[in-house]
């Protein structure tokens, strides 16, 4: 499963807002899909880490289903 947690946790920690990352070319339907775990592209994961000048550790992690 895929988690954006990280990603929250690391806009708390760089004081960078939702609102920021809409002004940034980051639209809502994105931020719509990350806040519910949703899939995102690479090239909107490679915008966030630019935008928050970290690495995807920074923004997503994979944890393991039992599926």
């Amino acid at each position: 499963m895929i988690d954006y947690s990280p990603l929250w946790e690391t806009m708390k920690k760089k004081n960078i807002s939702q609102y920021r990352l809409l002004k940034c070319k980051i639209d809502n339907k994105t931020l719509d899909a990350l806040k519910k775990n949703n899939n995102i592209t690479l090239l909107t994961l490679e915008r966030l880490c630019n935008i928050l000048e970290c690495t995807p550790n920074d923004i997503v992690r994979f944890v393991k289903t039992d599926d």
